[in-house]
């Protein structure tokens, strides 16, 4: 099925530049014409629809004639609909055309709704399968299909194999139920006595550990006549895995304990298909979409949501056999961009699909994708809002699922992406450039396949009778400390395989004449396999000691406490220096970001040549640059701190700006799995003769985080074809 599926997407193609194309300006046709049809003097009230902001330059430029010469073109494919061209029209009942074979194209499926003014249709178009050899022969000037339409990227797939257990293929493009509990039934899990994830140890059938834990005292001794206020340790945890990664296409030539050596995934996906979105940025989401269906396996389930003036689901959490790939490519496919942009309905039908499953994956998971404002829900543009109003927004549920925001373009709202990520313990990612859409994406997916420990709680205790904890420091993960202060804890939450945490505990030693050593610090952690969902606690033998003689001497400060101190430091001076740009002041602003990144190139860490202490002052510098006027701070800095502040707050990768290249600047954070798959990714789309290298760069240079000077673009703007997956 693997060759198939690459064959499939080797004929896959994105439209040509403002270059190749009719001059473009402004909002796209079928947008104008939405607007139009709900103004005053179309609806015959005072209604007025919510505009949508205009996509950024470096997006297509759109029509600068108005809604008359937009009645000559095609809302899907947005080419001409003279007559005498060699194409049928047709006329809906809500008085809107298109070429005959795109919309029958658009409602072949059962879709019922107009694409422009979104009346529901009693008389649909039927495409002759007589006639579709013929049609399919007929090439436009863009080198698309006519039957594909101008933004449709995925080529026809082969027919998938009969699955006479499937009974969902009526649900695509249904009416939406009221509850949503239409979900495809998960597969229950073959007893497999070695999971690769969380086996019997054969000596005495204990659990093997998934977690490696340790603990580094910010210096090895104090001394006994002192004492020592607000002393720091470091407690580092690594997720460990000897299984190996399989990701979708691969999936159905494993034997079953392949198939099941990860948990299975229900993912959502939320979005925006508002006006615009029209051209480049619609026909790159789809070929990413594209890319997310490809690689998930047939235990993994997806249900997409898609959000204009009103939010619609395409299809229930369906399983991604063969035969849910082809539809869900087929619902996919047919997609258009109109409308304003309701972020908060979109949301919530997410949210609903999650909330109302019937059945459930070990894993869950949400992505949102928009590229502008919310146009309904909020009280005006321009700037961030206030909190009340961004919680208003986010529907309350009592299931928490990590929704994976990506802020497409300048014109998003990078605090509102920012604060429903942060809210839901998902991550942000600013997406600069429009064709790195399929590579973030490619880096979520990365990881949510490979989740190794599900609800992680870190606990902690002082081991010395006199002791009491003081700060804990975990960024944006949530602590508790009991009133006594001697046990403290953190919630961590799912953990991909490979990740590694970092959290700093300070304690107050006192003096003590009588001892020689003492005991700082137990460690214990308890988690929940997602496979078995057996729940294991790992309890840390050895206790943290340092020495106490006499005298000390010149003690040597820790790197690996040093080092996640300058990780704090610079996280603190990036919300510092936010804080002070959204009050107008950039000049303050930047000067906190200078002070800091000085700071760091003095420390410990620093002088010792460590990787992750000069990316984070080379990401200091970058965002000082893009807070040189106002104008480049809205357009991308505020954007680019966010996703930075996400990234280091919770530890885990996030896509960031136009300097993020994946290839040669792999972020710190980054997986096996991420790299693994970003690299997949790249080898289907860039036009190069060979792969890209799929030999992970060693740890030194995974903390390249935000080099000052941007990487030379890797993907050519308008198309790419297959290449052999490396093994």
């Amino acid at each position: 099925m693997g060759s198939k599926w690459r064959k499939a997407l080797s004929c896959l193609s994105v439209p040509r530049t403002a270059d190749d194309s009719p001059p473009y300006a402004g909002r796209s046709s079928d947008a104008a014409m939405m607007s139009r049809s709900a103004s005053p003097a179309a609806s015959g009230g005072n209604f007025s629809m919510p505009k949508t902001p205009t996509p950024s330059s470096s997006g297509l430029l759109l029509p600068k004639h108005g809604t008359k010469s937009s009645k000559r073109t095609c809302a899907i494919c947005l080419n001409n609909m003279k007559p005498g061209q060699g194409h049928a029209i047709f006329t809906a009942e809500c008085s809107h055309s298109f070429h005959f074979h795109c919309i029958a194209s658009n409602v072949k499926h059962g879709n019922q709704i107009c694409p422009i003014c979104r009346a529901e249709w009693k008389e649909l178009p039927f495409h002759n399968p007589s006639d579709h050899s013929r049609e399919r022969a007929r090439v436009n000037t863009l080198g698309l299909a006519r039957d594909d339409g101008w933004t449709t990227v995925f080529g026809h797939l082969p027919s998938p194999r009969a699955d006479p257990n499937r009974h969902v293929s009526s649900n695509f493009y249904a009416a939406e139920p009221n509850v949503f509990d239409d979900d495809e039934r998960v597969d229950n899990l073959p007893e497999i006595t070695e999971r690769g994830l969380l086996h019997k140890d054969d000596a005495d059938g204990r659990p093997v550990r998934a977690i490696d834990v340790k603990t580094y005292p910010e210096v090895s001794a104090v001394s006994r006549l002192a004492s020592h206020n607000n002393f720091t340790i470091l407690i580092h945890l690594k997720v460990l895995t000897s299984r190996r990664n399989n990701f979708g296409v691969n999936e159905a030539n494993l034997p079953p304990i392949s198939q099941n050596s990860r948990a299975p995934v229900d993912l959502v996906t939320v979005l925006d298909t508002s006006g615009s979105m029209a051209g480049t940025k619609l026909a790159l989401l789809k070929r990413a979409m594209g890319f997310v269906i490809q690689n998930l396996g047939p235990c993994d389930r997806l249900s997409v949501i898609t959000f204009s003036s009103t939010a619609q689901r395409l299809f229930p959490l369906c399983r991604m056999t063969d035969t849910g790939r082809q539809e869900a490519i087929q619902a996919v496919n047919c997609l258009t961009s109109n409308g304003g942009t309701n972020i908060a309905d979109g949301l919530r039908k997410g949210a609903k699909v999650m909330t109302d499953r019937k059945w459930k994956n070990p894993v869950g998971g949400m992505i949102l994708l928009s590229d502008g404002q919310d146009t309904y829900n909020l009280s005006s543009q321009g700037g961030p809002h206030s909190r009340s109003e961004y919680q208003s927004l986010v529907p309350s549920t009592g299931l928490i699922i990590p929704v994976h925001a990506f802020g497409f373009g300048e014109d998003h709202d990078a605090s509102l992406m920012h604060y429903i990520s942060e809210n839901s313990g998902g991550t942000f990612s600013f997406i600069e450039a429009e064709d790195v859409i399929q590579d973030a994406f490619a880096q979520c997916i990365g990881g949510l396949l490979s989740v190794v420990v599900q609800e992680l709680q870190v606990e902690f205790e002082c081991a010395h009778p006199r002791l009491q904890l003081g700060s804990i420091k975990a960024g944006s993960y949530k602590t508790s400390l009991m009133p006594d202060s001697r046990l403290g804890s953190i919630g961590v939450g799912d953990l991909y395989a490979e990740e590694e945490r970092d959290f700093l505990v300070t304690v107050d030693i006192p003096v003590d004449a009588s001892c020689e050593e003492m005991p700082l610090l137990k460690v214990k952690c308890i988690y929940s396999d997602p496979i078995t969902k057996e729940w294991v606690t790992l309890e840390e033998a050895n206790e943290l000691k340092i020495q106490r003689p006499e005298t000390t001497g010149d003690l040597v400060v820790s790197v690996e406490v040093d080092r996640q101190r300058n990780r704090f430091r610079a996280a603190e001076a990036m919300e510092e220096a936010r804080s002070a740009a959204e009050r107008g002041n950039l000049g303050n602003a930047v000067n906190i970001l200078k002070s800091c990144r000085e700071a760091l190139l003095e420390t410990v860490s620093a002088q010792s040549g460590d990787q992750l202490c000069a990316a984070l002052a080379a990401e200091l510098k970058e965002m000082q640059e893009r807070m040189a006027n106002q104008h480049v701070y809205e357009s991308s800095g505020r954007a680019y701190v966010l996703s930075g502040l996400s990234s280091h707050m919770w530890q885990r990768a996030t896509a960031r700006g136009d300097s993020t290249n994946f290839t040669s600047l792999v972020q710190a954070y980054q997986t096996q799995s991420m790299v693994d798959m970003v690299t997949r990714s790249q080898t289907l789309c860039l036009g190069s003769s060979t792969p890209k290298p799929s030999a992970r760069p060693a740890r030194s240079q995974t903390m390249c985080l935000g080099s000052s000077s941007p990487q030379p673009s890797v993907r050519p703007a308008l198309s790419f074809s297959a290449r052999p997956q490396p093994r």
